[in-house]
């Protein structure tokens, strides 16, 4: 028996799903699928698609707070062992050390850097009348300088305490 069927019908025929057209007929033997149930099947499988999706999305999002917390434990770990050698160096806050040397006074200062030191130390030293005659300075962790002053006119006197003292209120001002 032929009928001809709606467009609200499918034919199913060996796993073969589409809608009939118009002037499509049906053998007897298949039997039209409503487009009702049709529709529940689509959401189930939609519901699943949504569903596998969102269990990969948070499976990956997992490995990548796994992964965070791998990095994160590491840098706390780095910054420890940092924190550790920092303390074993025991920097001084301030030491300023004048000691007499072949052609004029040594001078070391070691502070912890920021500021002007070095200019403020300069300055210090011009105010004096002395002339540097060989200088270093570092400041890669903290501020460190040796030179080697000398009187620029035999009427200033090299003097190791006030020298000294002058330096640690030039620091003490930055």
């Amino acid at each position: 028996m032929w009928r001809r069927k709606h467009q609200l019908h499918y034919s199913v025929r060996a796993c073969e799903l589409r809608p009939l057209a118009r002037w499509e007929t049906v053998k007897s033997k298949e039997r039209p699928v409503n487009s009702a149930s049709m529709h529940t099947d689509s959401v189930y499988v939609q519901r699943k698609s949504i569903t596998t999706d969102a269990l990969l999305y948070i499976y990956k999002l997992k490995l990548k707070l796994e992964a965070t917390k791998r990095e994160l434990a590491s840098l706390i770990a780095r910054k420890r062992e940092y924190l550790s050698v920092m303390k074993q160096l025991q920097l001084p806050k301030r030491e300023v050390k004048v000691e007499k040397a072949e052609k004029g006074l040594l001078v070391r200062v070691t502070c912890e850097k920021g500021g002007d030191k070095l200019v403020s130390i300069l300055e210090v030293f011009e105010e004096m009348g002395l002339a540097v005659l060989n200088a270093r300075v570092s400041s890669n962790i903290y501020f460190a300088m040796e030179a080697i002053v000398v009187a620029e006119e035999e009427e200033h006197a090299l003097n190791v305490k006030s020298i000294t003292e002058a330096v640690i209120k030039a620091i003490e001002r930055q």
